[in-house]
């Protein structure tokens, strides 16, 4: 008989329950809808539900479903995902962008009108020159471009020590035609890399979602993850800070006068980050500000 969109969804829904898939309904309206070339399930007319698939689109169904029964995260078996409203591709084992990362991109933007505001408020406002970003560990590049979509003054210096996320933040950027207002570096950031990211002199904003998981804590992350990611993306060392305190050694050399750093990181490194600063007064950083995520963390 015919088998229609929902009927697939439904069977393999079952399938990935069975199996003990997390996120079993999700993951096969994601698949279907994305076969049948929409964003979301939710987003397919009546008409698309109801029509008998083809022979074509069910064996697609089924060779992606195949993956996510692998436990590749429904991310990679699609080959794309949505970050501040950009399609991005996606593929393993660059890291997946996650939602609560938004927070981080909108936080920019709005320190980058505060400064604006500010400047506009004096009595000779000084020309502000296009905002420069350099994002460390740049992966997909969803942060970095959706700064330079957010912010259509600024540049951004793109950085990431894996060639296949260098080779991916470059398609995405080309993908959203923006590859000119971004230099993509392929490079191993340490505490020697100064003269290497003053590509562009000294930026206004640093932003990273560095590793910063606590080394004993990555055995517990799901299986999807530990299969198929970077787990050097996640791998924060034993105090999760491992990159985290090049970025804050390397952030005088990098910054303007006026500069931030904007960093992911874990609920406990707040105060581990302001004593290792107290530690190290020659750096003159100050932390400014602890903002939670929309899952209070």
């Amino acid at each position: 008989g015919f088998v229609t969109a929902t009927d697939v969804v439904k069977y393999w829904q079952k399938v990935f329950e069975t199996n003990g898939v997390p996120e079993a309904q999700e993951s096969s309206e994601y698949i279907v809808s994305f076969v049948l070339g929409a964003k979301t399930f939710q987003s397919l007319n009546s008409k698309s539900l109801y029509t008998p698939l083809t022979t074509v689109q069910q064996e697609r169904i089924q060779q992606l479903s195949y993956k996510r029964l692998e436990r590749m995260p429904v991310q990679y078996v699609i080959g794309e995902w949505d970050f501040q409203n950009l399609t991005l591709k996606m593929r393993p084992p660059v890291f997946i962008p996650r939602p609560e990362t938004e927070d981080l991109v909108s936080l920019i933007v709005d320190e980058e009108a505060r400064k604006c505001e500010k400047n506009s408020d004096l009595c000779f406002p000084v020309s502000v020159p296009h905002p420069v970003i350099m994002e460390i560990g740049c992966g997909s590049g969803a942060i970095a471009l959706s700064l330079l979509c957010k912010l259509p003054q600024s540049l951004v210096i793109a950085v990431d020590k894996e060639e296949a996320a260098v080779d991916l933040t470059r398609e995405n950027a080309h993908r959203l035609q923006l590859q000119e207002r971004i230099h993509i570096l392929h490079h191993d950031v340490s505490y020697s890399s100064v003269k290497q990211l003053l590509l562009w002199g000294h930026v206004d904003f640093i932003v990273s979602n560095p590793p910063y998981i606590f080394h004993e804590d990555m055995a517990s992350l799901d299986t999807e993850i530990l299969r198929y990611e970077d787990l050097d993306a996640l791998d924060g060392g034993d105090d999760g800070m491992r990159v985290i305190k090049t970025i804050l050694a390397l952030a005088p050399s990098l910054l303007r006068d006026s500069g931030s750093v904007f960093l992911e990181v874990d609920p406990r490194h707040p105060n581990m980050i302001e004593k290792w600063l107290q530690a190290h007064p020659n750096l003159l950083l100050v932390l400014r500000a602890v903002h939670k995520d929309f899952c209070g963390k």
